[in-house]
């Protein structure tokens, strides 16, 4: 959101802070140039003028870096490691695993990837130098998918196809054992075969979600309104083939409480949110108008198991207490964004805090628990004198813009590295950790 801007017409500008809870990011500043008070760039609000380009704020980060497994993934997951529960210090390593969206169905893959020597530091307000970008990047052990030799049109919502089950833990090791110095660039294609494959969805589906109570079980939808219970044995699933149905249209996304064995949630194009539990048959316990478009997404707050958020194909996104639910459940509502709402997630740290994506191209941090205080921002302003000046008309529960990637498709938090987000988008992934958001991680890296 605190953005400096260039004009190679004009004198150039270099960023010198950022408003407490206010940040962007965007293309890569130039060298050192004569400074000028930073302006606050609103994107859907503001134009830029001709020639001037945006500079993001490094100060901003206590780390920041992109990179990309080769096709746009629009769709992927953080893999939990043993390296530490809660992990402050840097340097950081992070496994992960992603689907492609590749021009051709038949150069799919799966890849799996590592992040290794993380390192960042905590920024100061005025920081004396720019991000670090240190952290090497493994692309490893990739699986082909040849389920479908046709190809198949991209959509810009699409993610991967639900229906099979992979177990990927030799991979997973022998990258963790390997030296950063030997893989970086050395990539390797496996032709691996899926543990299961369901054939009972009768369309694509883009919603999957593992229980956080039942290690292996999982519940899968499709687009044509159907929702199916995996549940684990000793080593396959069991596959119910008669499907949950509420849904009047497609089925968006899956989230099973973080509290109860049986019970989950799911939204739907139809503009609803549905309740369901397992042991009760297969339509749902409770449905509710959660928005006046599509449901695209929903986030179950595993801190404070009451709350779930959703968010909107109108850009829209809510925040409900279920403990409500048949009465006036909403607590919140936001419209921020001017385009889909294409990911949302809580905080697995912080249980008034979540991460918003947008088709708009913006990645948002939000906290609940904040109210505007006039006197605070007067004293803010008072101390950054003419370095920001963000407009009156900004929600107080937002902490954080981060911009500068393109078709925004999903973002995780990273359940063991607390303040660190991993997005993906049409082009690539980012790695931030906003400097405003995690108090903890340490002053500066060893």
């Amino acid at each position: 959101m605190v953005r400096s801007i260039k004009n190679p017409k004009k004198s150039k500008r270099k960023n010198k802070g950022s408003k407490k809870g206010e940040a962007a990011a965007a293309a890569s500043s130039s060298s050192s140039v004569p400074s000028a008070p930073a302006k606050v760039w609103q994107p859907g609000v503001d134009n830029l003028e001709e020639g001037e380009e945006l500079q993001f704020d490094p100060s901003a980060y206590n780390y920041l870096r992109g990179f990309n497994i080769g096709w746009p993934c629009l769709s992927y997951d953080i893999v939990h490691d043993s390296l530490g529960l809660v992990r402050t210090e840097f340097p950081h390593t992070v496994y992960g695993v992603a689907g492609t969206q590749a021009e051709q169905s038949s150069w799919n893959y799966i890849g799996i990837f590592k992040l290794s020597n993380i390192k960042g530091k905590k920024r100061d307000l005025v920081p004396a130098a720019s991000a670090d970008n240190d952290a090497d990047m493994e692309d490893s052990d990739s699986s082909s998918d040849e389920d479908d030799d046709e190809d198949e049109s991209n959509d810009a919502y699409t993610r991967w196809l639900i229906k099979d089950v992979w177990d990927f833990s030799s991979y997973l090791n022998a990258l963790a054992e390997s030296e950063t110095a030997v893989s970086r660039g050395d990539n390797s294609i496996h032709r691996h075969s899926p543990i299961i494959k369901f054939t009972g969805h009768k369309d694509e589906g883009y919603a999957i979600d593992w229980s956080p109570v039942v290690t292996g079980r999982l519940v899968s939808g499709d687009c044509n309104k159907c929702i199916h219970l995996w549940e684990p044995t000793s080593d396959t699933w069991n596959v119910d083939g008669n499907p949950f149905v509420g849904h009047t249209a497609s089925v968006e996304d899956l989230q099973w409480s973080p509290t109860e064995a049986d019970v989950f949630a799911s939204c739907s194009v139809d503009g609803t949110i549905s309740i369901w539990d397992t042991r009760l048959g297969r339509s749902p316990a409770v449905s509710f108008k959660a928005h006046d478009a599509d449901v695209n997404v929903i986030s179950w707050n595993r801190l404070a198991s009451c709350m779930i958020a959703s968010g909107s194909d109108d850009g829209s996104f809510s925040i409900r207490d279920l403990r409500l639910i048949k009465g006036d459940s909403l607590v919140a509502h936001f419209t921020y964004h001017k385009q889909p709402v294409t990911s949302i997630e809580w905080s697995p740290h912080e249980a008034s805090t979540l991460a918003v994506s947008s088709a708009d191209h913006q990645l948002t941090i939000w906290d609940l628990s904040l109210e505007r205080d006039e006197e605070e921002e007067a004293e803010f302003k008072e101390k950054m004198k003419e370095q920001a000046n963000a407009p009156e008309d900004l929600p107080p529960q937002l902490l954080f813009v981060h911009q500068g990637q393109k078709d925004l498709k999903e973002l995780h938090w990273h359940p063991q590295i607390p303040g660190m987000i991993i997005s993906t988008a049409a082009d690539g992934f980012n790695v931030l950790m906003p400097s405003n958001i995690e108090t903890t991680l340490p002053s500066a890296a060893t």
